[in-house]
């Protein structure tokens, strides 16, 4: 499988205008996830909701045709696709004629799908969902909803992951509640470019130190790892070190290149939350 030192990513680029699916390049989740202790079945539920703002390509009268598109990949694929490569793809229906719109979702579910489901032994399909510019008006934004951790003044003084902050209550009775914050900064695993991000974390058990929690991920300002890999440490360092009886774990980053990756992390099964972007995105 590729290794994310092998794409595109940090290099010059052709940008094709003729389709071209063999940009995509899906990157393997399993030796990030051995890292945090991840191996065999996977301890949680969820999705990628990422969203495409710059598609783009030709009816079959040569006019250009916009829409933005949001896909849903499950977290049980055992690929990611490393998000230049998703760009440069994309890029790619810019100058390609296409009968309809439908067509263009459906090649878009082809593809993508492939690509995070090689090598899997029962492969599936992801979710692609084009918004038509006639609906553009209908995309809301919607900040994290729970109460903001930011409000609290502390000191921070760890930059990278520090889960030796998560602590929790002791003799309180168990608790359910939302914490939100828009502090979570974390850079890329290649180029060490800024992903910037905001986090909502729900769950119920214990009592989880508030103060602590926000020094943690205020703690992964200078750690390199795509967005993904960030949101399944935050959920396992609360999972093994808060012990709650559940867990759920979404962040959203800011668009680069035109895209916005958004991971859900889930200890239960849920339903997804709507694809509604925040101010920052």
């Amino acid at each position: 499988m590729n290794s994310a030192e092998a794409s595109q990513l940090g290099k010059p680029s052709r940008y094709a205008d003729q389709y071209d699916p063999s940009l995509l390049f899906p990157i393997s989740r399993a030796p990030k996830r051995e890292e945090i202790g991840i191996a065999g079945a996977l301890p949680f539920f969820g999705a990628d909701l990422w969203t495409a703002f710059e598609l783009s390509w030709l009816n079959a009268r040569g006019k250009p045709q916009v829409a933005i598109a949001h896909f849903t990949v499950p977290c049980e694929t055992p690929n990611i696709v490393e998000s230049k490569s998703l760009k440069l793809y994309l890029g790619s229906f810019s100058g390609t004629q296409f009968g309809s719109a439908e067509e263009v979702r459906q090649r878009l579910r082809a593809d993508l799908s492939e690509a995070v489901w090689r090598g899997a032994p029962a492969p599936a399909t992801i979710g692609v969902r084009l918004v038509l510019p006639e609906l553009f008006d209908q995309e809301p934004v919607h900040e994290l909803d729970g109460l903001s951790l930011d409000r609290l003044d502390i000191e921070c003084t760890d930059y990278t992951p520090a889960p030796q902050w998560l602590k929790t209550a002791e003799g309180e009775p168990p608790v359910e509640e939302v914490l939100t914050s828009n502090l979570l900064k974390s850079n890329c695993l290649v180029t060490g470019q800024p992903d910037w991000g905001s986090v909502r974390i729900g769950y119920a058990g214990p009592q989880i130190d508030q103060e602590g929690l926000l020094r943690y991920l205020v703690s992964f300002r200078n750690h390199n790892e795509f967005h993904e890999q960030c949101v399944e440490r935050i959920f396992m360092d609360l999972w093994r070190q808060c012990r709650p009886t559940r867990l759920a774990v979404y962040a959203r980053y800011t668009r680069r290149g035109g895209l916005d990756i958004n991971p859900l992390r889930t200890s239960h099964p849920m339903a997804l939350p709507r694809n509604v972007r925040t101010a920052r995105q």
